[in-house]
């Protein structure tokens, strides 16, 4: 199957993102949300990172015309999903959303196309039990920022065929991204190592073993990695850190995935990571500069 044309459900930090890269790889896609001033924060965010792009001269000012050009805003969804090959769906990470969201996308579009879900942590096999098409209902777990961001995680659920799973494979090349394909299960496999990573350096905080500052650079130092734990949870979301940490529990029943309390004390306090309308994460908690 070749795609063509996607609609993005969700305009938000992860939708906008997968908007673009969309239509940097030459597709015609449809952005949806549920209102107006959501659709057009969306575009705004596009617009601005293409600008930095220029400036950067990672793009040629006519290169980002053309992917503007590719990007349609709309609040309607039956005009967003009329013409689509493939729906994706980015709306927040909670089950009876999602599968509300599709149940009410039965009976629009084609009868062809693929829809799929971005969620780190949902049972793919659970929501596409709502729809009409199970074996043509998949997971694409986008990484933030999309637009940087190389892996893609392809999530299969017990009834996606083969090639529903090949076609997202050969999509996620087109966008110049690094897939790894996973089967159905909690947490799937980099939301529960990077969970796992998360709890063990909260851990060492609440014994006194070292400052975040310092879990994070030796994070860095020792294993290479580009983000410490805790300053990807302040890029991620630390309120939807928990929700992963909270469908864990639900989802597996094991004490080991419980949130904690710091975390939990932070989100209720309005410290939900590096995000508009948010007093910051645990940099910002802890008075840290970030490097």
């Amino acid at each position: 199957m070749t795609i063509q044309e996607v609609a993005v459900v969700g305009a938000g930090t992860m939708g906008h993102g997968i908007a673009q890269i969309c239509a940097q790889a030459g597709l015609q896609v449809r952005l949806y949300d549920t209102k107006e001033e959501f659709v057009q924060t969306g575009l705004n965010r596009i617009s601005n990172f293409l600008k930095k792009s220029i400036e950067r001269k990672k793009m040629t000012e006519e290169e980002s015309v053309e992917v503007l050009g590719r990007i349609k805003g709309t609040i309607h969804l039956d005009e967003a999903v009329r013409s689509a090959d493939l729906v994706i769906e980015a709306i927040p990470e909670n089950m009876n959303l999602k599968k509300e969201f599709f149940k009410g996308l039965l009976g629009k579009g084609k009868e062809s196309a693929l829809w799929a879900s971005n969620t780190s942590t949902l049972s793919i096999t659970e929501i596409a039990s709502v729809t009409d098409r199970p074996d043509k209902f998949i997971g694409i777990h986008f990484f933030n920022p999309v637009q940087l961001m190389k892996p893609i995680e392809i999530i299969k659920g017990i009834l996606t065929t083969d090639e529903t799973v090949e076609a997202i494979r050969a999509l996620t090349l087109q966008l110049q991204k690094t897939p790894i394909v996973v089967k159905d299960s909690p947490g799937f496999a980099s939301t529960r190592l990077g969970v796992e990573l998360f709890l063990e350096a909260s851990r060492m905080v609440e014994e006194g073993v070292a400052s975040i500052k310092d879990i994070d650079t030796g994070a860095k130092l020792f294993y290479g990695h580009k983000m410490g734990p805790f300053e990807t949870c302040d890029l991620v979301g630390l309120d939807a850190r928990l929700n992963n940490l909270k469908s864990l529990m639900e989802s597996t029943g094991n004490p080991k995935w419980a949130p904690p309390l710091l975390l939990k004390q932070l989100v209720a306090s309005s410290y939900l990571g590096d995000k508009p309308g948010s007093k910051g994460g645990y940099y910002a908690y802890f008075g840290i500069t970030k490097d």
